[in-house]
């Protein structure tokens, strides 16, 4: 399988040397040597394949020959997710990206358990699994913010859709028939649902949708992924034929 890594630098045919903690993943922890492929991306750049010129602990120096696919747009869906334990909130940020979203957006809400939220660790779970999807960006990764701030800066340009398990909104598919193409919001409550207060100031929103969960109680993080991949199947990118 050819090595497949995200960078920050301008990507061009020519050579290229990785930052200090690639050089160490390639030569270290993959173990790669001069003359293997290699895949590089950046999110603005589209895709560009080379071979290891040099694979040295100082430094990997990387042969870029051309561009295997141009950078085209990619669906401009946000998911904001209540915090949640460390393991489930990894998962969430892991799928959220393998799923298509452009950002993941942590909000605090009155049942929050979990106010910490660690950016840097989860924008790193989102670039490993940008590389292994085989996506041509990272998702961006917001700084927690309360709902109700969250609520207060909202484009309402943006449809938001909130997921009530009270079971006040319409099935998600019914709410997304009557949506036009364009950019959308998920947002996620906590393990323990929103508060009565929040889904109330939501449901006064122009721009928010409250949608069904179905007949059965889902766990915070399954909410996450279930709704992505909905929304994905019924007006994202899952018509596109996958790659060969």
């Amino acid at each position: 399988m050819t090595l497949r890594l995200f960078v920050p630098f301008d990507l061009a045919a020519g050579p290229l040397t990785l930052g200090k903690e690639q050089s160490h993943y390639v030569a270290n922890v993959m173990r790669a040597k001069p003359g293997e492929a290699v895949t590089l991306f950046n999110g603005r750049d589209g895709e560009w394949c080379g071979t290891l010129e040099t694979v040295a602990k100082s430094a990997v120096v990387v042969a870029l020959t051309s561009q295997t696919r141009p950078q085209t747009a990619e669906p401009d869906l946000w998911l904001l997710a209540a915090p949640i334990k460390k393991d489930c909130i990894d998962l969430v940020a892991e799928k959220a990206t393998e799923l298509g979203a452009s950002r993941l957006w942590p909000v605090i809400t009155r049942r929050t358990v979990t106010a910490r939220v660690n950016t840097e660790r989860l924008a790193a779970h989102m670039v490993e699994a940008a590389e292994q999807c085989e996506r041509l960006t990272v998702p961006e990764v917001m700084e927690p913010q309360p709902l109700d701030k969250v609520l207060a800066g909202w484009d309402a340009a943006r449809p938001l859709i909130f997921l009530d398990e009270s079971g006040g909104g319409m099935p998600l598919v019914q709410v997304l028939a009557d949506l036009s193409s364009g950019p959308l919001a998920v947002l996620v409550g906590p393990e323990g649902g929103f508060a009565p207060e929040e889904r109330a100031v939501l449901a006064r929103l122009p721009f928010a949708r409250p949608v069904g969960l179905g007949p059965r109680i889902l766990r915070a993080e399954t909410a996450a992924i279930a709704a992505l991949s909905v929304i994905q199947a019924v007006r994202g990118d899952w018509n596109r034929a996958p790659r060969g």
